[in-house]
């Protein structure tokens, strides 16, 4: 080995690649493969999303209808066969709340809570919540245990 044939190691150097637009010397200068003129070679250019070169975007050709309702309340469902789910792997007994189920990260911190009547329910609970549904209120009760309308 001699200095006629050292070189760097396997994988070690990587190319950095052309530096476009760094003067003529570099042969990649002047307009930077840019072309002449238009949007497209001017600094700062970005195309908007769904931009379709001026002819007019899908989303303003397409009809809009239907309506929202901006008094509309969204609760958040837990079936029973759920609660019954954590009574067996133990994370839960006695009483479900808000904070029960928000640490078991099943609604979120200011969720409106719905219980909901899939599945069966085993286990003695009182169950506070804002909504149930006749069926989930039922089964609670046939259990033993208490459904608390908050």
């Amino acid at each position: 080995m001699d200095l006629s044939n050292l070189k760097p190691a396997e994988g070690s150097v990587k190319n950095q690649g052309k530096r476009i637009g760094r003067g003529q010397g570099s042969g990649k200068g002047g307009t930077a493969t840019k072309g002449h003129k238009g949007q497209k070679s001017r600094s700062g250019y970005s195309k908007k999303i769904g931009f379709e070169g001026g002819q007019m975007p899908l989303q303003r050709r397409v009809p809009k209808f239907g309506f929202t309702n901006i008094n509309r309340k969204e609760y958040q469902g837990i079936n029973l066969d759920t609660l019954q789910e954590l009574v067996d792997d133990k994370k839960i007994k006695g009483t479900v709340d808000l904070d029960t189920l928000f640490l078991n990260r099943l609604t979120g911190k200011n969720d409106l809570v719905k219980i909901l009547g899939r599945g069966e329910l085993k286990a003695k609970l009182k169950v506070s919540a804002h909504k149930f549904t006749a069926t989930a209120k039922a089964a609670i009760e046939a259990a033993g245990g208490e459904a608390v309308t908050l």
